[in-house]
């Protein structure tokens, strides 16, 4: 069906103003977000499809813009627009946490908080919590991104965002795609690297941390820093 042949009241727009964002279906927030069809597909054809590629709505969080591209009507730039729609939702029901950290003191506490960034990641993903002199959180980037079973990391990347950041502190922490958290012979080289400049750069390294499946290593813990 053509959008534009709807009547006014029954739009997605209109809908959602009328009825309220949590009463109106996927389907119609996709159609919100990506505006309009093509000449090959109208836009309710297309937000059809999109749901039709997954199981629930909830796997479209894991579609690439590539696997976007390929289902019927989409584009790029849909593409695009729609992977930016579920980044920006993440972030505002997810990433306001970070604003409330006090003290990143123990394994548990930093687990706690930063557990979620490594949900249904296939890839190793390396981040560094920054502390100030009260270790109190400051900011976390993303600082490497690997294959499913190495990341390159560069441990001056590490401290030139320390410095930027003046921070005092710092947490290493990355994930184990295959679900165990045993530090590789590559985890323990990197490890001893990045304390070997942290001591001389005075910024204290105060644990690495592997996230498995229900599992973790806490380099601190285990006496190994």
């Amino acid at each position: 069906m053509n959008l534009k042949k709807l009547p006014s009241e029954e739009k997605p727009r209109e809908r959602l103003l009328k009825y309220g964002k949590e009463n109106i279906s996927n389907d119609e927030l996709i159609e919100i977000v990506l505006k309009s069809g093509n000449k090959k597909c109208g836009i309710k054809d297309i937000s059809h499809n999109i749901l039709s590629s997954v199981n629930n709505i909830s796997e479209l969080k894991n579609k690439s813009i590539n696997n976007l591209s390929y289902i019927e009507g989409m584009s790029k730039i849909k593409a695009i627009e729609l992977v930016a729609a579920i980044e920006l939702g993440r972030r505002v029901y997810e990433d306001n946490k970070f604003e409330n950290l006090v003290k990143l003191t123990t394994p548990n506490t930093i687990i706690n908080y930063f557990h979620n960034l490594f949900k249904d990641k296939k890839q190793e993903y390396f981040y560094v919590i920054y502390l100030d002199n009260q270790k109190n959180f400051i900011d976390k980037k993303l600082l490497f991104k690997g294959t499913t079973n190495y990341s390159l990391v560069h441990p001056r990347e590490i401290f030139k965002e320390a410095y930027m950041l003046s921070s005092s502190y710092i947490v290493c922490i990355h994930n184990h795609p295959s679900g165990d958290a045993t530090p590789s012979k590559n985890d323990i080289e990197v490890t001893k690297k990045i304390k070997m400049i942290s001591d001389i750069h005075g910024i204290g390294l105060m644990d690495h941390i592997i996230i498995g499946n229900n599992n973790y290593y806490s380099f601190y813990e285990d006496n190994n820093l």
